[in-house]
Formats: C-alpha cells, structure tokens, sequence
C-alpha cells in the first residue's frame, strides 16, 4: 500500500508522515522492532536515525509474502504494528501503552519555518555576460581543452574502487557513459538509472538550472531506452540563514517540481544537506537528481557508445548559442554567467518518446544524451569509450556551437538506409529536429570540422586526465 524511507528523526517521521497524510492512526508495538542495541527504550527506538531502513505499509494478508521477498535477499524484515481508524498513534512497549499521541496536530499544524528570502545581487552583474564578449578560440585548442577538464575526464579514478556488480546482474557499468542498468532475472526487465547535475546552471538561474537537472537525469535513462519514471534528489546547499541562499533553495525545489510535473516524474524520495560554506562561501546550488527508469525487455538496453564503424551519427534537437553556464566559458576564460532560456518540456517530452519507440523497432545501434561540453565533447567520449573513430563536418555557422550546451539534444547512431529512413520519418512526425553530423569509422582518429586528433591521444586525455589532476 505504502513505503515510507526513514530520514530524520527515523520511525517517528515515517509513521507519523505516512498516517498523517491518509488521516489514519497506526498501532506500534516497539519491542518488536530489530534493534542493533541492547537495552533500547521506546524514546531511542522511535527517534534512531539508523541507516537502511524502510517502513512498509502493507496489504492485510501479504505479511508473509512480503517476508520471504526479504529473506531472499538476506534482509530482515518484521510485523511492527498495524493501521488503524483512530487518529491517534498508539506506542505500546511489551503489551503496555508507553505513549498516545493525536496525529494531524503533528503532521497538520506543525509551525512553519519562514526564512527570508532575497534574490543574489550576483545575478545582476552575470546576467549579461555572453559568449561573443570573448575573443575567439580555435575549435582544435577547446576541444583539448575541454576534453581533459576535471568536469569531462573519465572519473574510473574513484568508482573502480568500488564493486558494481549488483548479484551478477549488472549489463551497464558506470562510465559506460549515460544510465548504468540492471536487469531483473524474474521478468526479463532491466532497471536504469542516471544522476545529473549542472552547478554552474544552478549558479546562473537555480530555477530553470534544477529543471535542467530533472530533465538531463531523465534523457539519460531515455537513452538507453528505458522509460524514465521518477526520481529521488540530493539538494545541496549553503547556509539558509543567508536570505541569497535560502532564495536560491527554494527556487531550486520550486524548479524540481515544475519538471517533475510537466516530464511526469514523480519524487519519491530524497534528502538535503545545508550550511555547506567555506569561510562565508556557500558553494554553489547544487539539487543532485537521480532518475530511474524501466525497460521491459533487458536484450533491448541502448549503448551509449560508439560500437563499430559505418554507423551514420545524428543529432536531434535543436542547438543555439547556448552559452549560459556552460563548461566553455568556464573552462576558457574562468567565467560563469549568463541567461538560461527556459527548458521546453514538451521537446524533451518529445525526444525522449521518439528513441524509445525507434529503440522498441530495432533501428537505433547507440544514444546518448548531449550534456556538458555539448556536440563535440559527446561525440568525443563515445568515440575514447568505443574505441571507434569519428568523421562529421560541424553543421553550424559558428564553429563555437559545438560546444553549445543547450537544452534536450541527444547523439543516435543508425545503420542502413531502411532504417535511416525510419528514423527521419519518426522523428519529422514528433517534431523533433534530426541532422546527421558524420560517421563512425575505423582509422585511428576523430574528425569534427576543423578538430583532429588521434584516437589515442583522445583516449589518453580522457582516461588519463582525471588522475594526473587528483596526484598534482
């Protein structure tokens, strides 16, 4: 029926939340809750944070059903208690009534903590910082430039330590580029799942940047042709106390909502961490989204990479001078400013539906979703992954547009004309842009316009990168 995550203040806030929200009561009876500790009370047992923990409500009639889902995953699962029609939650102790408490004071009426709010003076003097304010840069000196930036480098540094084999049922590793996936034995599905998150976008406007974070997280899962279907989030902050901060907060909450709403993915869980500042320095908004996603048949799972050569490469979407915020002004001049234009969720609607319908036909050989560094730095770590070279001519007038980090785009590869065909049809009849930029080849090198450089060296600056800046 229902499943609460116990945060703060641990079963209190699970039970009370979960009852209060249906205007129902719960019976608890707390001696028969796993403890970790000998000699724990009531007060300790209702208030303990202790980690891993969920609180399920559950059909009558399935207890033992639910138990030996449990057990075959050598988890601990017991009976604590039962929903009831009184209100009020009922706390007994070894078949003695320790605490009656009425539920919709606590869950209704509770104070309401109003902090002031104030829009950053920071923001009127970037937001007319734009692209064309700086000189010129070859698209051979960003690209390498960009290319081993801290922001871009393949981090296998960190998560190589880690075992990311779930059960043996790991198909999409980290760093495999877009979601990492699982499958489920039992019905053939697999389970994606993506993080994202642009701080700089969240700098520049904290509304439309977590929107940007819900919708990156989303086309992720997207592309590997699972069906997103909801998140959980992390929101990161600084100190509330400052009004700057607390504005920025709550137009990011504000953002997550709209997007969860318009893309139909629903929160379902989450946290927040705040008074993350150095020396009255908050750091910079930073609402961390996790999307999670299912594909009904896990031999379908998309790979987000280059495989093999003679594959057209499309881009889909519609790219601008979308400067914003983005890791070029960044990473090339030290300057993060701008104005975001507003996410068009109906596009990123639309790009979505379309790869997962041409994924289900059998017509697409990759996707992966354009993110920071745009066109060229996505085409650049899907060809250093693959280890397949690359030749396109930029499609734009302006060569700095590859690196163009506007909103809902994505690179698919396709082979065939049959299928090429279908593709194009598909996606004129969903409105959404479609323009091939190259093809996947098999000599040692990656070609975009005026930017060449040897695979090898594009493998080792993607690789390599990330290390040689943790040991300096």
């Amino acid at each position: 029926v229902g499943i609460q995550d116990m945060g703060a203040a641990g079963l209190t806030s699970s039970s009370f939340e979960m009852a209060g929200k249906s205007g129902a009561g719960m019976k608890l009876y707390l001696d028969k809750v796993p403890m970790r500790e000998e000699g724990m009370n009531p007060y300790e047992l209702m208030l303990s944070e202790s980690q891993e923990r969920m609180l399920i409500c559950a059909k009558p009639g399935f207890e033992n059903k639910i138990k030996e889902i449990f057990e075959k995953y050598e988890l601990h699962a017991e009976v604590i208690g039962e929903v009831t029609d009184t209100g009020n939650m009922e706390l007994f102790w070894k078949g003695e009534l320790a605490g009656l408490i009425p539920i919709a004071p606590v869950t209704e009426l509770a104070p309401v903590l109003d902090r002031p709010t104030k829009e950053p003076e920071y923001l009127n003097k970037i937001k007319n910082i734009k692209i064309d304010d700086f000189r010129k840069i070859s698209a051979k000196k960003a690209f390498k430039t960009l290319l081993k930036d801290e922001n871009i480098a393949n981090k296998a540094y960190i998560y190589d330590q880690y075992d990311a084999h779930i059960g043996t049922n790991t198909i999409k590793m980290p760093g495999s580029l877009g979601a990492g996936a699982i499958r489920i034995k039992e019905s053939g599905a697999a389970v994606a799942m993506a993080c994202e998150c642009n701080t700089r976008m969240n700098f520049v406007n904290p509304l439309v940047g977590a929107t940007a974070a819900v919708a990156a997280a989303g086309r992720k899962v997207a592309m590997s042709g699972a069906t997103p279907l909801s998140i959980t989030d992390c929101l990161n902050y600084g100190n509330p106390q400052n009004p700057e901060v607390m504005w920025q907060f709550a137009k990011g909450c504000e953002g997550i909502k709209i997007a969860c709403k318009e893309l139909n993915t629903p929160v379902v869980s989450g946290n927040v961490s705040l008074y993350n500042e150095t020396n009255g320095i908050s750091v910079q908004p930073t609402p961390a989204i996790a999307m999670v996603g299912v594909l009904k048949d896990a031999k379908k799972l998309l790979n987000s990479h280059f495989k093999e050569s003679g594959v057209s490469v499309f881009v889909l979407g519609d790219t601008g001078a979308d400067f914003a915020g983005s890791l070029y002004m960044k990473s090339l001049f030290g300057v993060c400013g701008g104005e975001l234009k507003e996410l068009d969720f109906k596009a990123e609607r639309a790009l979505w539906d379309l790869v997962i319908k041409a994924n289900d036909k059998g017509i697409l050989e990759f996707a992966n979703s354009v993110g920071v560094g745009g066109v060229a730095i996505t085409l650049a770590k899907m060809s250093a992954f693959g280890g397949v070279g690359f030749k396109g001519e930029c499609p734009y007038d302006d060569e700095r547009w590859l690196f163009s980090e506007s909103f809902s785009r994505s690179i698919l590869g396709v082979k065939g004309k049959k299928n090429i065909a279908k593709l194009e049809a598909m996606a004129k009849e969903a409105g959404v842009k479609c323009q091939k930029i190259g093809k996947t080849k098999t000599n040692n090198s990656f070609e975009l316009g005026s930017i060449e450089m040897s695979l090898d060296k594009l493998k080792k600056l993607y690789f390599s990168s990330f290390s040689e800046i943790l040991s300096k």
